[in-house]
């Protein structure tokens, strides 16, 4: 699955929902906790932040929001079913071989609403990107101005305040007169930068407390989870909670570097240290330098630094366990949301394979697969364990093509849309580029030349609620059928993953699903490709088109043999020529080197 706008912007309420968690626990429950451990508790932010640009697996207890998936889907357009005659003598001696063609029909599978919220998205990235390009050209304005410092005196209480803070490293300190208060740039290669007119005005006791505070920036790495919340700032520009975010980040990113400050301080100093504060409020101004970190702020921020520095009292151990588990907890309990924000756990194009891993066996078939991506499943049920070639691949769902009408045929035989032994509908009339199609059709043949106007009028005599409670009973794939009952299997609606497809066959074999037997065997017949001594060759094949290119090729199907039943999927995708046929070729070499089925 691509990155999609619309399940971004979908992420974006619970991102939002999350911030307002955040806000509030840090009100209550860590209203009397350490600045520093607030101020942390805000580092979880980035991680949901990324998770809707990646991959991860969705714990048992959170898929409330698969359902909302069904937003994308519904809006999704995919690709059509299709069918090519197959090429190849794959089976000596076979009673019959499904075809598979394609139908040319125009698709895309990005709705219109999808390309409109992705260039606005990407619009107002490019737009903050030129925004902070400009303060960094800015900034390097004001180090290409900057000098070295040359004031001794200055120097040597800065010398001090590198041992008072427990820092090693001489952090280059520079002057310059293009700034109203110090600030900090550069988390790889950090510098300091003071303004001329706080050297002029020396003062020790403020310049001790301004170097200390860019000090404790350096020490907690301040600039580098700056940068993180401004590259968020950039790519969540249009949620004004994430503006909010960052803004109160900033506020606590502040208080708690007073607070170490502090921490450093005599009591009698925690006065002074407030009214260095208030001194630089009347020289603020608002720097154009985003990656910077500095002791300045506007003057909602000074307000409640100073209410923190007033209030400020050391607390006990007892108190600072406390708020240390309560932090745990919280932080523990919103990172677990974490996987239902990425793109595998929150929408439904991906299966959570269950399966114990020690019956898992993961071959390697890259040799094969030459040229295409995909998967190939392969469940022995006599040794009940799996193989697998591409757990990515196998896992993910993808429209079903041409092999879904191994389950309209089942729907409307269940339904008594058609019953064996008659299971003739009459041709439409339609001419249609393939012969075999230009005729009455039967079950077999049309199952055997994918005939897909004989499928769709079984789906449209059947209806869409019949199809949907048909779906759900069987658990297919995502479950989700939108469109009408001529296409959903067609396009991006339903789909459904290669692990899927042989579970689905292993169930519709034991008949788990209470289907009738008669019904089942005739479905069963028409999927025959073989039959003899050395067994029986079920399989169907079906063909995913995108435009004009044919884009994934399925074959699904079980093989019976004495004593033991094989069920496989193979699903191969290229930028064209990716066809059934192909997939089926593909297929019987596989299983030819397994040993499972050779050309006998």
């Amino acid at each position: 699955m691509a990155f999609s706008a619309i399940h971004f912007f979908i992420c974006n309420i619970f991102i939002s929902v999350i911030i307002g968690i955040i806000l509030s626990a840090r009100r209550t429950f860590l209203k009397n906790s350490p600045p520093r451990l607030k101020y942390s508790l805000w580092f979880v932010l980035p991680v949901l932040m990324a998770a809707p640009f990646v991959k991860l697996k969705t714990p048992g207890f959170l898929r409330l929001l698969e359902k909302i998936s069904n937003i994308k889907s519904t809006l999704d357009n995919g690709g059509n079913s299709g069918m090519q005659p197959a090429t190849g003598n794959y089976l000596s001696g076979r009673t019959g071989w499904i075809n598979d063609f394609t139908i040319s029909k125009e698709n895309s599978f990005l709705p219109v609403l999808e390309i409109i919220l992705a260039c606005i998205w990407i619009s107002g990235i490019l737009v903050m990107v030129l925004f902070f390009i400009k303060g960094a050209i800015k900034l390097c304005h004001l180090k290409q101005s900057a000098m070295p410092l040359q004031n001794q005196e200055v120097y040597k209480l800065y010398l001090a305040c590198l041992k008072e803070a427990g820092i090693k490293r001489k952090i280059p300190v520079f002057s310059t007169a293009f700034l109203k208060s110090p600030v900090l740039s550069g988390f790889i290669r950090p510098q300091i930068y003071l303004p001329i007119h706080l050297i002029s005005e020396y003062n020790p006791s403020d310049m001790r407390f301004m170097l200390l505070h860019e000090l404790q920036h350096y020490k907690h790495k301040d600039l580098l989870f700056n940068a993180i919340i401004n590259i968020a700032g950039i790519i969540y520009w249009f949620n004004p909670l994430v503006w909010l975010a960052i803004k109160e980040i900033r506020t606590d990113r502040e208080i708690a570097c007073d607070t170490s400050v502090l921490q450093m301080l005599n009591k009698d100093d925690y006065i002074n240290y407030g009214n260095t504060l208030i001194n630089l409020a009347e020289k603020i101004s608002f720097a154009p330098f985003p990656f910077t970190t500095g002791i300045s702020g506007n003057m909602a921020q000074i307000k409640k630094r100073i209410i923190n520095i007033a209030s400020y009292h050391p607390l006990s151990f007892k108190k600072k366990l406390q708020n240390i588990i309560i932090f745990i907890i919280i932080t523990a309990a919103i990172l677990s949301s974490a996987p239902v924000l990425s793109i595998k756990a929150f929408s439904q194009d991906y299966y959570d394979f269950k399966e114990s891993s020690s019956n898992i066996s993961y071959i390697d078939l890259s040799h094969k697969f030459n040229g295409y991506t995909g998967s190939f499943v392969l469940y022995d049920t006599k040794a009940g364990t799996w193989k697998i070639y591409d757990m990515e691949n196998a896992t993910t769902r993808i429209p079903p093509a041409s092999t879904f009408k191994i389950y309209s045929a089942l729907n409307a035989l269940e339904t008594g849309i058609i019953k064996p032994g008659q299971t003739q509908i009459s041709w439409n009339g339609e001419t249609y580029h393939y012969n075999t199609w230009n005729k009455d059709q039967t079950l077999k043949p049309a199952m055997q030349n994918s005939v897909t106007w004989y499928f769709q009028e079984l789906d449209k005599k059947a209806g869409l609620p019949s199809i949907r409670r048909f779906i759900q009973k069987t658990g297919y794939g995502n479950q989700n059928v939108t469109g009408d009952a001529s296409s959903y299997w067609m396009n991006s609606s339903l789909k459904i993953s290669p692990v899927e497809q042989v579970k689905m066959l292993i169930k519709l074999y034991n008949n788990e699903f209470g289907f009738s037997p008669e019904n089942l065997a005739l479905v069963k017949d028409a999927i025959c490709l073989y039959s003899g001594s050395n067994g029986s060759f079920y399989g169907k094949t079906g063909t995913l088109e995108a435009g004009s290119k044919n884009i994934s090729g399925w074959f699904t199907g079980f093989i019976e043999k004495p004593g033991n039943t094989y069920f496989f999927a193979t699903n191969i995708q290229g930028e064209n020529h990716t066809t059934g046929p192909a997939a089926t070729e593909l297929t019987f070499s596989i299983l030819s080197g397994l040993n499972i089925w050779n050309n006998e």
